[in-house]
């Protein structure tokens, strides 16, 4: 199905609808765009803990781009339709006729709603499943509080459609508003102005004036305390983490105000933190106005803020220009994988910032070796999978240094100026690879000739791997690690010697990931005797050293790796360690933590390791 990329920009006196001129083709959605659009979504929904579901209506008001059309089409994933009323051009409500289809395992339900006149606007009543794959349902033992229950959504990338009948796809783009009821005790808040949640009475409204995609609509309820942080910021929090969450962030007005100088004034008005429990399946999710946060980066050191920085980034790549198909997902990361690295120069220092640079460089180039050639594109073919089963580091860091590269190549003043007005000629749009490529051309490439051709823009973007000039950052600090540890393994230092103490989290990460994958059993036992490796309370730190051990069959970890796979539900410190516990022998003891643990983890981190242990 050829689909429109539609857009709606925020006009001084209004939301303004303008349509791309371009197609972009989204196989993920059933939306029947090209004849008629939601413009804006109406949610009145019930939080039912007891039955872990989302009960009322969503009210969608429509604009009818074919005049002959009588239908619209939304996606459903394990939703339960009651009814379907529609709007006719008198103001009265009259019953629609509906059909829902049979579940794709990927793209859910397509539901079909038809009119016997245009309809103003349509309202389903529905209510989600317990399995909904974008919502997840804690009891009080899974939270920090250990006194309420908990629910979050994370619709990112197609997973707004299960706790929503909608257009989810982010081609469009739509204003919402809503009413929550939950327990009197439980607090709700959403992608939204929050200002109706701060008195915890059980019925909340929300209004998200800009218009934004579909999987960017989020909700969370449970026992969440505020505070502020400053004018424009605050926190969301269970009461047992709220005070170490605002020591930790409170460095995000200064990467705000840094962002506005660099990029333009930040679009959202406010910008919250919600603090989610530990089986959070991400590090966080650019949610705007209240971005979702795990709280495996609460280090107690601001060693892993940079993911701050990088939500915070979102708000200009991603939330304000928005890919728009998620085979086209490199536009929304590796900017933002870019901003935010400029946000973290900024704040703490261009020495930091190129450690993280060199450190995600490493790693990507890793693995580029490990995926398929034709994954390690920046525009995706996705070929009816999933988007998650395709997400990887990819899109983030080669991305990024696509971004680095041009900057090299045309000056920091000259690329600054590019970026900026990219933003500001897609501000509250979606736009195609194609479409990227269109602006590149023109805006830079041809502007400034003889410094990059739009040969090498293509082969960054279409073509698999990295190119042979792609940037390769290195850090003066790894490379005095890297002599460090070099000694130590001749036998020519000791572990005493190398001095750990002034190593920020960076360097340690360099360190780990960098021994040999067959280090020697007394020297896996001598490194962590020195550093207490394996009781580290850092989360990035402890994977690093996990994955080592792993592979080195250092059986020393096991009760603390018991602890760390039961604990957390980040998948990017969960998922490579189960397969590398099967991959080394130990199927069947992670089997066993996993059968323990899998309740806790979100719907989206049981469905990929289920897959490892299916195989």
């Amino acid at each position: 199905m050829k689909l429109s990329a539609l857009t709606f920009g925020l006009a001084l006196a209004g939301l303004s609808h303008t349509a791309l001129s371009a197609q972009a083709v989204d196989e993920h959605t059933y939306a029947n765009l090209n004849d008629v659009i939601s413009t804006h979504l109406h949610l009145d929904l019930d939080v039912d803990f007891a039955d872990k579901q989302l009960e009322g209506f969503v009210e969608h008001t429509l604009a009818w781009r074919n005049t002959q059309a009588r239908t619209l089409v939304l996606d459903t994933r394990d939703l339960e339709i009651d009814k379907v009323m529609y709007q006719g051009s008198n103001g009265k409500w009259y019953p629609a006729s509906f059909t829902l289809a049979k579940r794709d395992d990927v793209k859910g339900a397509k539901l079909t709603i038809r009119f016997k006149q245009q309809a103003k606007k349509a309202r389903i009543y529905y209510n989600s499943l317990p399995q909904a794959s974008g919502l997840q349902w804690l009891t009080p033992e899974q939270t920090a509080s250990k006194s309420h229950p908990f629910m979050y959504s994370q619709s990112q990338a197609i997973h707004a459609r299960s706790w929503i009948p909608v257009q989810d796809t982010p081609a469009m783009r739509v204003t919402y508003s809503a009413r929550v009821n939950t327990p009197k005790d439980v607090r709700a808040v959403m992608s939204a102005d929050n200002s109706g949640a701060l008195i915890k009475d059980g019925d909340y409204w929300f209004d998200m004036p800009q218009a934004i995609p579909p999987y960017l609509i989020a909700i969370g309820a449970g026992n969440l305390e505020y505070k502020k942080m400053s004018h424009q910021t605050a926190i969301f929090a269970e009461p047992q983490i709220l005070d170490a969450s605002v020591a930790e962030f409170n460095d995000t007005q200064a990467m705000i105000d840094k962002t506005n100088a660099m990029y333009g004034e930040y679009a959202w008005g406010r910008y919250d933190l919600l603090m989610l429990p530990p089986s959070f399946p991400f590090g966080g999710m650019e949610n705007p106005r209240l971005s979702f946060i795990t709280p495996t980066v609460v280090a107690g050191d601001k060693s892993l803020v940079n993911l701050i920085a990088h939500e915070l980034a979102h708000s200009w790549s991603g939330n304000l220009v928005t890919n728009a198909t998620w085979e086209d997902l490199w536009l929304n990361e590796g900017f933002t994988s870019y901003v935010e690295n400029r946000i973290m120069e900024e704040v703490f220092g261009r020495e930091r910032a190129v450690m993280e640079q060199a450190l995600d460089s490493a790693r990507l180039r890793t693995v580029v070796e490990e995926l398929p050639a034709p994954d390690t594109r920046l525009n995706l073919r996705l070929n009816g999978r999933d988007p998650d089963d395709a997400f990887s580091t990819v899109p983030y860091t080669k991305g990024q240094l696509f971004l680095i590269y041009l900057e090299e190549k045309f000056g920091r003043k000259v690329f600054d100026a590019f970026v900026k007005g990219y933003f500001d000629a897609y501000a509250f749009k979606s736009l195609t690879t194609a479409e990227f490529v269109q602006y590149i051309e023109q805006h830079l490439i041809n502007k400034h000739p003889g410094i990059v051709s739009m040969d090498k823009v293509n082969e960054w973007i279409h073509q698999p791997g990295l190119p042979a000039d792609a940037p390769n950052p290195t850090s003066d600090a790894f490379d005095k690690v890297d002599a460090a540890t070099k000694a130590w393994l001749a036998g020519n230092s000791t572990l005493n010697a190398i001095p750990t103490t002034s190593w920020t989290v960076h360097e340690w990460l360099h360190f780990i990931n960098n021994l040999p994958r067959d280090l020697a059993q007394d020297k896996m036992a001598a490194l962590d005797q020195a550093f207490g490796l394996t009781n580290s309370t850092n989360a990035e730190l402890a994977f690093a050293w996990f994955m080592l051990a792993v592979g080195n069959g250092y059986d020393a970890i096991y009760p603390a790796l018991d602890k760390h796979l039961s604990g957390i539900g980040r998948r990017k410190l969960i998922v490579r360690l189960y397969k590398s516990l099967v991959a080394n022998g130990k199927r069947d003891w992670a089997y066993e933590v996993y059968q323990k643990a899998r309740p806790g983890y979100h719907p989206l981190a049981q469905g990929t390791i289920d897959a490892i242990f299916a195989n």
